[in-house]
């Protein structure tokens, strides 16, 4: 698998904001009931209001594990699409030629994005350490048995809105798989997928027993607590 991690952390670079919502106006009024952040490690049935994962098993699949109890992350939000030839050739052709592929076999492509917020406060707050992660899962997903899919992770600003502020980094993980048609460029998405997620889950990357974490458990606001307690 093709994989790599850039950052976008400066002054003026877009910061992922927890608890968000899309309803939220300039002057900070709420406009109505639409989409806005889920809680899955708190309330992992709501998952049912994630519209995106509703028909993507998988995608709902990645989204549980990655916010199961043992699990180094919390995620904050998610999509998937379809590159095809007619509206995204520049991005097609691109992503073919960096996986040295044929062009018959890279027709369509299916993409994907889910924020990730480490889970260890130390971690979270220190863009040194999660370079230094980056740098190891990138390393084995290179090593994933799967030629046609890229995977690219972008450390960002993020903000939570804790009893207190708390400022630090979260990461974008961008999935992308290509295929000679749709049906086989998702098949392949979902088999990186799958992979990808259980990488993420690896033993080396949890919450070292003791360490303060950021926690959802009992719902807003998110607050710190230390595992083992």
């Amino acid at each position: 698998m093709l994989s790599e991690w850039t950052a976008e952390c400066s002054l003026d670079a877009p910061t992922l904001v927890v608890p968000w919502s899309a309803d939220v106006q300039e002057d900070g009024s709420h406009a109505g009931a639409g989409a806005h952040f889920i809680d899955l490690r708190a309330n992992p049935y709501d998952i049912a209001e994630i519209v995106e994962a509703e028909h993507n098993t998988t995608l709902a699949r990645a989204l549980r594990s990655l916010n199961a109890t043992r699990s180094p992350f919390l995620t904050a939000k998610c999509d998937t699409w379809i590159l095809s030839s007619s509206e995204q050739s520049e991005a097609l052709e691109a992503l073919r030629m960096e996986l040295l592929l044929h062009e018959e076999d890279a027709q369509c492509g299916y993409a994907s994005y889910i924020d990730l917020l480490w889970r260890e406060r130390s971690v979270f707050a220190s863009a040194h350490q999660q370079q230094d992660r980056l740098d190891r899962i990138m390393r084995r997903a290179q090593r994933l048995p799967h030629a046609e899919a890229a995977m690219e992770c972008i450390l960002r600003p993020a903000f939570l809105d804790l009893n207190g502020p708390l400022e630090g980094f979260a990461v974008t993980f961008y999935l992308t798989a290509l295929g000679p048609d749709a049906e086989i460029a998702r098949r392949r998405w979902e088999l990186a997928m799958d992979d990808t997620v259980a990488l993420l889950r690896s033993k080396e990357l949890e919450a070292a027993r003791g360490s303060a974490t950021i926690d959802a458990a009992d719902g807003y606001p998110l607050r710190v607590r230390h595992l083992g307690s």
